[in-house]
C-alpha cells in the first residue's frame, strides 16, 4: 500500500553553527502506522485492530542528493529489525527497543533520485507488531547539524557528582534524539537515553518541551522536571537524587554482562559499557561475553569508572546445549571447549579454567540453537530430575534475566524449587544479560549478596563468591526481600530448633516501586500470602508469621511482587521468547532458601532424600509407606511418586490410586508427577 503526500512539507528553521537557515521536511501527515501481520497479533493491545500491513511505503518528491542527508521517524515496539528501504535499497534499519523513541538513518549520496522517491518499511519473516511514522527528511548530514538546542545537566547525591543515566522524552512520551555537544566527554548515549559517570552532560536536542528523569538504579531516588529549550540556546538543569534503599552488608552484582566489542552483537562498546555499569550502581560487574575471557580493568582505568565498581573477568560458555557464565577467571587463561555437548565434560573443562569458583545456568527456558535446558525431555518440571545426564553440578541459576523475561514470572522460580525438592544445591541469582547501551537495562535484574560493601571499588571477589555458593544472595529486579527465622537464620542457613518458626519477613524498594504481594514458599508450595498496601515508602512491608514446625525438613522462600514499571527511565521489558500475548509487567525480590530441620537431626535433608529413606524403611509395605508419607508434604510425595514409578508400579492403577487419593497434599504431589508420564 502506498501514501501519497506530494505536496506536503513542514519547516524548522534553525541555525546551527553558522550555517545557513536548514530545512527539516515531513514527508507524510498520516502520522503513525501500525504494521503487522493481520490475524496474528503479538500482544493483547494489537487484538481487532487491522494493521496497515507488513509495509509501509511512503512516496514524496524530491531531487538528487549530492551529499548526505537523514531519514528522522518515530518507532514503537519493535522487537526485531526492520529493513529501511529509500528507492527500493537498504539504508538502515529500524532499532530492536521495545520503547517508543526516535530514530535517524543516513541517507548516502545519490541515494535521492529526481523526482518520486519511496522510502518503505519492510516487515522481516516473523511476527512483530510495531508502530512507525512521523517519517522526515533533514537536509543535513548528521545529528549535530540537526539539533539545536543544547541543555547542561548536572546530577548530584550528597556526596557531589554522581554517575546515573539521564533519560529525555518529549510530551508524548517519546525518547528523543541526543547529541553530545562536546566530543570529549566521557559518555554512552542513544536515543532518550545518556549515561555518565562523571554526573555532568552536554547535549543537544531538537527545540521543544521535555521531561527529563534522572536516576542511577535500584536504589536510588528519580529526579524529574519537565522543561522548555530554545533553538540555539543551553538550558542548565541542576537535578539532585539520594540514595533510598538501605543495603549495608549487601553489594550489587550482575553476573551476565555483554558488549559489543566481545561478543559482536548488541551495540554497547567496551567504554560505553563501564558508564552504564556506573550509571546504574552495580558494584561487582561480571564480564560474561561468549566465550571469551574479557577483562574491563585496562577499560575501567581509561574511562575514570575504577572508583565506583569492582570488575571480574568472566566467560559466557556458549554450547549448543546451554549457556554458562563462569567467574572468576585468572587473566591469559584457556578458554574452556565449548564444542562440548556432554555436561559432565562441559562443567569439568569450566572448573578446569584458573580461578572458576561459580558457574550459572543462564536463562534456563531460553531456546537456543534449537535447545532449552528446561524443555520436557531435558528436564522433570515436577521432581527436578535432570533428564539430559548426570545431576547438576553448577552452582547458580538465573530465576530472572531482565533481557529474557518470562511471560509467567513464576515458571522459572517452579523449576529452581523443583531442583531445590531433588536436593540440587543451586543458588537463585538475577541478572540483566544486557549486550546493549538501552535496549535493556544493565543491572535491572540483579542479584545482592553478602560482602563487605564499604568500597565499591575494592569488593573481596572470594568473599563474594563465598556469598553465591552458599546461598547467602538476594534476587531483585525492583523490590529487596530479607528474611530471618526465629531472629538469626538467613538465607543458606539451617534453621535447628524445636519451637514453632518465627519467620520475619522485609521487603525494601525505592519510592518510585510499588509492592503489592508477599508470599511464602515451603518446598516450592505456597503456604501464606498477604497483600501490600501499594506505598511510596522505602520499607514496602514487615510481616512475622509464626509457622508451626514439622517433624520433616523443608526450606522456606520469600518472594515480593508488585506492577511493573512504565516511565521510560526504567520501563519493565517484555518477554523475550513469549509464551502468551498478554503482557503484564511484575517488579519482584525474593530470597535464597532459608533450610528448616524439622526432624532434629542437625542437617537438612531434602524431599528427595526423604522420599528414598522411607522407601528402604518400608520394603515394598504400601500401607506402612503412604501411612507415613501422610505426615509429609507434597514435594515428598511427589519424589515417591517418581520412585514407585522407577520401581515398575502403574501410578494410574486403582491399587495406588487408592492409596494416594486419600490425602490432599500426597493426591496433588503424585498427580503433578503422573502429568509428566509420556501417555
Amino acid at each position: 500500500m502506498s501514501h501519497f503526500l506530494f505536496p506536503f512539507f513542514f519547516l524548522f528553521l534553525f541555525t546551527v553553527n553558522g550555517l545557513k537557515a536548514a530545512e527539516v521536511r515531513v514527508l507524510d501527515a498520516h502520522r503513525m502506522y501500525h504494521l503487522g501481520t493481520d490475524g496474528f497479533a503479538e500482544w493483547d493491545e494489537f487484538k481487532g485492530k487491522k494493521p496497515h500491513g507488513r509495509r509501509v511505503d511512503i512516496k514524496f518528491k524530491a531531487t538528487k542528493n549530492k551529499s548526505p542527508q537523514m531519514i528522522l521517524l518515530r518507532q514503537r515496539q519493535v522487537k526485531v529489525r526492520w529493513p529501511i528501504l529509500l528507492n527500493q535499497k537498504r539504508i538502515g534499519y529500524l532499532l530492536p527497543e521495545d520503547p517508543a523513541l526516535w530514530h535517524s538513518v543516513s541517507v548516502p549520496v545519490g541515494a535521492l533520485v529526481e523526482g518520486e522517491n519511496t522510502l518503505s518499511i519492510v516487515s522481516p519473516k516473523t511476527t512483530d507488531d510495531i508502530e512507525v511514522g512521523d517519517f522526515q527528511l533533514a537536509r543535513l548530514s548528521n545529528l549535530d547539524q540537526v539539533l539545536s538546542a543544547s541543555l547542561e545537566v548536572t546530577v548530584t547525591d550528597a556526596t557531589g557528582p554522581v554517575p546515573c543515566r539521564i533519560t529525555i522524552v518529549n510530551e508524548a512520551g517519546t525518547r528523543s534524539l541526543v547529541w553530545p555537544s562536546l566530543p570529549q566527554q566521557k559518555l554512552a548515549h542513544r536515543s532518550g537515553v545518556i549515561y555518565t559517570s562523571s554526573g555532568s552532560a552536554r547535549f543537544k536536542v531538537r527545540p521543544g518541551r521535555y521531561t527529563l528523569y534522572a536516576s542511577r538504579g535500584f536504589e536510588y531516588s528519580v529526579a524529574k522536571v519537565k522543561l522548555e529549550v530554545a533553538s540555539d540556546t543551553t538550558r542548565k538543569v541542576r537535578l539532585k537524587i539520594r540514595r533510598e534503599v538501605p543495603t549495608p552488608g549487601l553489594i550489587s552484582v550482575d553476573t551476565h554482562i555483554h558488549t559489543l566489542t566481545r561478543s559482536g552483537h548488541g551495540d554497547s562498546s567496551e567504554e560505553e559499557r563501564m558508564h552504564t555499569i556506573a550509571g546504574e550502581g552495580i558494584e561487582l560487574a561480571i564480564a560474561t561475553d561468549h566465550n571469551h575471557h574479557a577483562n574491563y580493568l585496562p577499560v575501567q582505568k581509561s574511562s575514570g569508572t575504577l572508583p565506583f565498581f569492582t570488575s571480574v573477568i568472566g566467560n559466557e560458555v556458549t554450547t549448543k546445549t546451554g549457556h554458562f557464565n563462569a567467574f572468576p577467571i585468572l587473566p591469559d587463561s584457556p578458554v574452556p571447549d565449548y564444542k562440548l555437548g556432554d555436561w559432565t565434560k562441559l562443567m569439568a573443562s569450566i572448573r578446569a579454567t584458573p580461578g572458576v569458583r561459580i558457574i550459572v545456568l543462564n536463562h534456563p527456558r531460553n531456546i537456543h540453537s534449537k535447545f532449552s535446558p528446561m524443555a520436557p525431555e531435558n528436564f522433570n518440571h515436577a521432581t527436578g530430575q535432570n533428564l539430559y545426564g548426570a545431576s547438576y553440578s553448577f552452582d547458580a541459576m538465573e530465576v530472572v534475566t531482565s533481557a529474557a523475561m518470562q511471560s509467567d514470572i513464576m515458571s522459572l522460580y517452579r523449576d529452581w524449587f523443583a531442583m531445590l525438592n531433588w536436593g540440587h544445591h543451586i543458588t537463585a541469582v538475577g541478572s540483566s544479560d544486557t549486550h546493549d547501551v538501552s535496549r535493556f537495562i544493565l543491572g535491572q535484574a540483579r542479584t545482592y549478596v553478602e560482602c563487605p560493601d564499604e568500597n565499591p571499588s575494592k569488593v573481596d571477589v572470594a568473599r563474594a563468591c563465598d556469598s553465591f555458593r552458599k546461598m547467602r544472595a538476594h534476587v531483585s529486579m525492583g523490590l529487596l526481600v530479607k528474611m530471618k527465622v526465629d531472629e538469626k537464620f538467613g538465607s543458606g542457613d539451617v534453621a535447628t530448633g524445636k519451637e514453632d518458626l518465627r519467620v520475619n519477613v522485609e521487603v525494601l524498594g525505592p519510592s518510585w516501586v510499588r509492592a503489592d504481594r508477599l508470599s511464602l514458599f515451603a518446598n516450592g508450595q505456597l503456604i501464606r500470602s498477604v497483600n501490600i498496601s501499594p506505598s511510596d515508602k522505602i520499607e514496602k512491608a514487615k510481616v512475622s508469621w509464626v509457622l508451626p514446625r514439622q517433624n520433616y525438613d523443608r526450606h522456606l522462600v520469600a518472594m515480593a511482587t508488585g506492577p511493573g514499571i512504565t516511565e521510560p527511565f526504567w520501563e519493565s521489558p517484555r518477554p523475550y521468547q513469549q509464551t502468551s500475548t498478554k503482557h503484564s509487567p511484575r517488579v519482584q525480590g525474593a530470597t535464597n532458601p532459608v533450610f528448616i530441620d524439622g526432624d532434629n537431626d542437625g542437617r537438612y535433608t531434602s524431599p528427595r532424600l526423604q522420599a528414598e529413606k522411607l522407601l528402604k524403611q518400608h520394603m515394598g509395605n504400601l500401607n506402612g509407606l503412604f501411612g507415613t508419607l501422610e505426615s509429609k508434604d507434597q514435594a515428598v510425595a511427589t519424589q515417591m511418586a517418581h520412585l514407585l514409578h522407577a520401581e515398575g508400579h502403574d501410578l494410574r492403577s486403582k491399587t495406588l490410586m487408592r492409596h494416594y487419593t486419600k490425602n490432599p497434599a500426597i493426591k496433588a504431589g503424585f498427580e503433578v508427577f503422573v502429568k509428566t508420564l509420556v501417555k
